[in-house]
């Protein structure tokens, strides 16, 4: 199966926590709408979370896929030498 659920996964969760940070830094200032949260921008702090995630799962896929790449060339190489 060639279908790694790391990198779907990683730009979904990448693209949403860009948005959700953007939103926050855009309406850091509107001190009423975080009020309820205790003064926190929440839209801010789960967006920099939701895209240090996904950043994470795209990396792990794009290591993955590397490995992947370069485990049958070694594989060749040792099947060659016997």
């Amino acid at each position: 199966m060639g279908l790694d659920i790391r990198l779907p996964i990683g730009m979904m969760f990448t693209l949403i926590g860009l948005l959700l940070s953007i939103s926050g830094y855009m309406t850091k200032a509107d001190t009423a709408m975080y009020q309820c949260s205790l003064g926190i921008n929440i839209n801010l702090v789960w967006g920099v979370i939701l895209f240090a995630f996904g950043f994470v799962m795209l990396l792990l896929a794009l290591l993955a896929k590397s490995v992947k790449e370069d485990a049958p060339k070694s594989a060749e190489t040792a099947e060659v030498a016997r």
